[in-house]
């Protein structure tokens, strides 16, 4: 077989894989995305990428690497510009001769192959890899070359320009449109996306700065820089939030979107002053990847069935319940795409509006111009709705009309912060609904929260102890267990 003529498409085909009518569709996603083919069969539950690499692997004979437990020399890592790397997400392995091993998620991606080949002069030969894995062996391998180098640069104008012009490291860090803090920044971003995290912290210390990423709800280190650039970079992140710059004595709050990598990225940014210095949290949200069908919402078959079962009310509230973080607006905005009909007219009030559906009436809060929850709430029943969805219900006010809203014909979707589905009813009495307006309007209540899954790389299966069976009430016959062993792959955690 030449593989010079094959393409991963036609490859899965012949293997009886996907259908023609899938490749077609496929082929139409990937001219407006622009993603690549595997990408989208993954992300459309077509195929799994473990299909893909035994179709690779088995017919066309390219070797598979476990990037996971691969030694890669530092002279090896320098062989391909590091813009070459992250634009087609491939890593160098080693080198033999004048042939260079490259780990790459498509193999048969000829484009990258031949500007691999120009760039490092040398012939090219594809291994092939996971892409998480590959992401991950990037990450580790340059993420933190960028941020140091950074740093160093930052150090160095610093120096020259206090000893020239005499001032404080305070009044210097203003500068912020210093190119290295920028690539700081920007870098840390970066490398918070690649690893998967939901939150960046930046933490003043005493002597240093902290910077750590929540990653599968646990918060890491990712690195350390000097206390001097911290209130560069501060400022740098306000400016990007469009926050005062001037104002470190009180608590701020602001939003921006960034594109970093082809992905569209909303990040909320809060900024906190503390005895060291002001600490700084952006939330991330990714827009282009926010609307999961249902089926990957991780319902058992029974929980969704009873999610079909609530949305098919035509009036009353629906709840969804839970800790900050743990994925309700998600939820929300998939049950959105469900109801999203030509003959209902949908209306949202969001804060900030995270996903934009076509189809659907979307109001932002703006309460510098009074634009409120409960404004908004009140202007939309006056819009003829058929669904009304609120971000969230943080006041009597905004209770009290929503409630009304659900038990005069409306339905209404909504969330509401409690430890369980049980403490939403006394939440609702607490906010001073009479019991009575609660028991004709509330459908239903979700209350769900993050599960970390075992990292797939390293897991493995174990006998657990009967203590551990009689706790769960669990037969251990009927079941495969395993724990968590920890590898380079999920930063040694264990989950992924």
């Amino acid at each position: 077989m030449d593989i010079n003529k094959k393409k991963l498409g036609d490859l899965l085909f012949e293997s009886g894989l996907i259908t023609d009518e899938q490749l077609e569709e496929v082929l139409e996603i990937q001219k407006k995305t622009g993603d690549t083919l595997g990408s989208i069969l993954i992300n459309s539950n077509i195929i799994d990428e473990k299909r893909i690499m035994e179709v690779l692997e088995f017919q066309l004979g390219i070797p598979f690497i476990d990037l996971n437990n691969t030694t890669i020399e530092p002279d090896i890592q320098r062989l391909i510009p590091y813009q070459l790397i992250i634009r087609h997400n491939v890593v160098p392995v080693k080198q033999e001769f004048n042939l260079l091993y490259v780990a790459m998620e498509d193999p048969l991606n000829f484009i990258a192959m031949e500007d691999l080949r120009m760039a490092t002069k040398l012939e090219i030969a594809p291994v092939i890899s996971y892409k998480d894995a590959i992401t991950s062996t990037i990450n580790k391998l340059y993420g933190n070359e960028t941020s140091d180098n950074a740093i160093k640069e930052f150090q160095k104008e610093a120096d020259q320009f206090n000893s020239a012009h005499n001032i404080s490291t305070e009044e210097q860090s203003l500068e912020v449109d210093s190119a290295p803090i920028v690539r700081l920044v920007n870098s840390t971003i970066e490398q918070a996306i690649a690893e998967g995290a939901s939150d960046i912290h930046i933490e003043p210390l005493e002597n240093e700065v902290r910077i750590r990423f929540r990653v599968d709800g646990k918060l890491h280190l990712s690195k350390n820089i000097p206390k001097e650039a911290h209130s560069a970079v501060v400022t740098r992140i306000k400016i990007l939030a469009g926050l005062d710059i001037a104002e470190k004595r009180v608590p701020q709050d602001g939003r921006c979107d960034q594109r970093v990598k082809d992905k569209l990225l909303n990040m909320r940014v809060s900024v906190l002053p503390t005895v060291h210095g002001e600490k700084v949290v952006m939330r991330i949200l990714d827009k282009t990847n926010f609307l999961i069908p249902k089926e990957k919402l991780g319902f058992t078959k029974t929980n969704l069935e009873k999610f079909d079962e609530l949305l098919m009310n035509p009036h009353g509230i629906i709840l969804i319940t839970g800790p900050t973080g743990s994925g309700k607006s998600t939820t929300l905005y998939t049950m959105l795409n469900e109801l999203n009909q030509l003959h209902d007219n949908i209306t949202t009030i969001e804060d900030p509006v995270e996903y934009m559906i076509d189809g659907l009436n979307q109001v932002q809060v703006n309460t510098k111009a009074g634009l409120t929850f409960a404004g908004a709430l009140r202007s939309f029943l006056r819009q003829d709705p058929d669904i009304i969805m609120l971000g969230e219900i943080r006041d009597s006010e905004t209770a009290d009309i929503a409630i009304r809203a659900a038990i005069t014909g409306h339905l209404v979707l909504s969330t509401l912060h409690t430890n369980d589905a049980v403490s939403t009813i006394s939440r609702l009495e607490d906010m001073g609904i009479p019991p009575y307006m609660i028991a004709v309007s509330l459908m239903g209540v979700i209350s769900q929260r993050l599960l970390r899954r075992l990292c797939p790389q390293c897991s493995v299966s174990y006998t657990p102890g009967a203590h551990e069976l009689k706790l769960l009430g669990l037969k251990e016959e009927n079941y495969t267990f395993k724990k968590a062993e920890g590898c380079s792959y999920c930063n040694h955690t264990g989950y992924k």
